[in-house]
């Protein structure tokens, strides 16, 4: 099972929580580059550069989706891993459940605001305003990826463990 969805969106903590509830591993995949480059995501993107970023996620990608696993897996993609490259066409070719955690703007902005200092892309962004207006028109980029899922669950106002049982009944 592969969670996507926008940055803050809480791929990290149902997938989590998933994996909890059916046995299976949980990778965080942001972790999982961050271990195989010995560096934290910001320090990749502010040392080698978002270009470089997304080259290693990419093929961090291929590898997770190759790599025979003992247990069935749930893999928290990162915010724009489906977006890039053909990393969305690797997804939909892999024997692999997408979902996508759809969130609504306001929600994704209100939790950014807490922890941009720990995110890349907004940690620049100096008011809730400017922020809010980012997610928009990033969300509006990346949704046609996120659609791409082979499921979508609105999780506005739903609490973590709703979810969880909404998306085993989806499984």
């Amino acid at each position: 099972i592969y969670l996507m969805g926008y940055m803050a969106s809480g791929k990290s903590t149902i997938g989590q929580m998933i994996a909890s509830e059916l046995d299976y591993h949980f990778i965080d995949f942001d972790n999982y580059i961050s271990q195989k480059e010995e560096m934290t995501i910001t320090d990749l993107f502010e040392k080698k550069g978002e270009i470089y970023f997304r080259k290693k996620e990419a093929f961090y990608l291929g590898e997770l989706i190759q790599q025979k696993s003992s247990k069935p897996r749930v893999i928290a993609l990162g915010g724009g891993t489906p977006c890039y490259g053909t990393n969305i066409q690797l997804l939909q070719q892999a024997q692999v459940i997408t979902i996508y955690l759809n969130l609504n703007v306001k929600a994704l902005t209100d939790r950014l605001w807490l922890e941009k200092e720990a995110r890349p892309l907004v940690a620049g962004q100096t008011s809730k305003e400017a922020l809010e207006e980012f997610v928009r028109k990033h969300l509006f980029e990346r949704g046609f990826y996120y659609n791409q899922a082979d499921r979508v669950i609105k999780i506005d106002n739903k609490l973590p463990e709703v979810i969880v049982q909404e998306i085993q009944r989806l499984l």
